[in-house]
């Protein structure tokens, strides 16, 4: 008995080498954690139960049988964080590069399987070349049967992609399908074809990083959800992310203990400007309105004209999706709007109440917004919050003008409760534009058409440019002092907490993509 202990002792010993001591120094010397570092930093202390440490891959082709590592490359298991049940995946670079075998793929496939079943979050943490060419079919086929499950978990458990190092060719469909996908800087890089490919097909000249790194995912291509200066404080986002979503789509955020005091917040009444044409930065609303240092903003170096983020507003989890009148004056466009759409279809399939936060003053206008797409790109908003069953609270703090308005959820496309500020201009367009319209011939007969063109600015703006009309119409629920905005949200969401509704019966919608 007691050789046979020492020999499993021996073999759990040389799967924890992974490739070796070197391989593993090269790791550190790169700046690196090796994957089991990572797991447990990421997990609770002592909470890991690894699952198939002794797999090993069947490859005899190209004189692989010499080759065998314990794990395969991949480290597989469950464990806690925050004392909250999660399954993991971490790819482990010192063993041929990461590489995606058969075997490696059935070990990911396994706790995939094992997450969907017992509902709870799904973490990978990516460190990998790709597929591992000497098994030619199979490698793509384990890939494959990974995308699949991604694809039958989404909606129901929420799954998370940390990208720790290389992740190429068919390595990065996997996180593109998952709920977030978190980069490192300088560390880390994501592209279909790499620096080489693309030099010989376009005789492009770009480096890794130019092509697929994190500043590049996180600014350009909006792959990225979030960047980290290095791989700790990546495994920190995770840790943080996990606070504001539960644990499947049957489930609710767990609520923090909050008594409900003196919700006032004076700075709000002045943060809109008296000038309607200057901007101001939506952040500092946000700021006035949640419980301090809650706000965790996704994409927030993509699309800046909208805010999406998660924040705790009197201990409950809630999504934030806010036009931002510093950038672009708030105007949707493609961007902003595919960026919105997506926050809030993760929000709706986990049960995480919406706040709209609306000042818009319509679409981009322009050649390249319309050649690109923004029309069927601002359908995606407007039938994400169309779709969505969650909660929905809007507060318009100034514009909210034509059919954007409309898009930022409105009472008319299912919003639950909708505030207006005494600031708010809710109308078909700006008072310039609509008067040079509607009083075009009077203007132009004017001995003064710039005096009465001003004259007139003023007529629509008295009857349209405030939120009283729609208010009257019902269109707005209440028309509230900024001050008192955090108050009566607290009130609103613990009103709609135990929201039904009951959609039609159908297969699925189909979405404007």
């Amino acid at each position: 008995m007691e050789n046979k202990i020492d020999i499993l002792n021996d073999k759990i010993a040389l799967a924890k080498l992974g490739g070796g001591e070197k391989r593993i120094a090269k790791q550190h010397e790169k700046k690196k954690l090796t994957a089991r570092e990572r797991v447990e930093y990421l997990l609770d202390e002592g909470s890991f139960e690894e699952i198939g440490m002794l797999v090993t891959h069947r490859t005899t082709d190209f004189g692989m049988e010499k080759e065998i590592y314990y794990g395969d490359g991949v480290i597989t298991g469950y464990g806690t964080i925050n004392g909250r049940i999660v399954y993991i995946f971490a790819q482990d670079f010192t063993v041929f590069g990461g590489a995606l075998s058969e075997t490696h793929a059935e070990k990911i496939c396994k706790v995939m399987d094992m997450a969907v079943r017992n509902g709870a979050p799904m973490i990978g943490l990516n460190d990998s070349g790709g597929a591992r060419i000497q098994e030619g079919v199979r490698s793509l086929g384990g890939y494959a049967d990974i995308f699949y499950r991604n694809v039958q978990a989404s909606g129901v458990i929420p799954q998370i992609s940390a990208i720790m190092g290389p992740c190429a060719g068919g390595a990065v469909y996997s996180p593109a399908m998952t709920d977030f996908t978190m980069m490192v800087e300088n560390n880390s890089y994501m592209f279909v074809t790499g620096p080489n490919v693309v030099k010989t097909v376009t005789n492009e000249e770009v480096t890794s990083e130019e092509l697929g790194g994190a500043i590049t995912h996180s600014t350009k291509s909006g792959v990225a959800h979030t960047t980290s200066p290095n791989g700790i404080e990546c495994l920190e986002d995770i840790k943080r992310l996990l606070t504001y979503i539960p644990q499947n789509n049957k489930e609710v955020t767990p609520k923090l203990n909050y008594v409900l005091g003196d919700e006032y917040r004076e700075q709000l009444d002045t943060i809109v400007p008296e000038n309607a044409n200057k901007p101001y930065d939506m952040h500092d609303v946000i700021k006035g309105i949640i419980d301090e240092d809650s706000f965790f903003e996704i994409h927030a170096a993509y699309a800046e004209n909208i805010v999406v983020g998660f924040a705790r507003l009197g201990g409950r989890s809630i999504g934030i999706v806010a036009n931002n009148p510093k950038y672009l004056a708030g105007c949707l466009d493609v961007k902003s709007s595919i960026k919105a759409a997506r926050f809030t279809r993760f929000c709706d399939c986990f049960n995480i109440p919406l706040l709209v936060l609306v000042d818009v003053p319509g679409f981009l206008p322009g050649t390249d917004q319309e050649w690109n797409g923004i029309i069927v790109h601002g359908a995606k908003l407007l039938y994400a919050l169309s779709e969505a069953t969650v909660p929905k609270v809007t507060v318009i703090t100034r514009k909210a003008y034509g059919g954007a308005y409309d898009v930022m959820n409105s009472k008319h496309i299912g919003a639950d409760m909708n505030f207006a500020w005494p600031t708010a201009e809710i109308a078909v367009m700006g008072a310039k534009g609509a008067s040079e319209i509607i009083f075009k011939k009077e203007i132009s007969e004017a001995a003064d058409p710039a005096a009465k063109l001003l004259e007139k600015e003023a007529e629509y703006a008295e009857l349209f440019a405030n939120p009283y009309t729609a208010a009257q119409r019902g269109f707005i629920d209440e028309v509230i002092l900024p001050k008192d905005t955090r108050r009566k949200l607290i009130k609103a969401f613990s009103m709609l907490e135990n929201k039904e509704v009951i959609l039609p019966k159908r297969k699925h919608g189909n979405i404007p993509l």
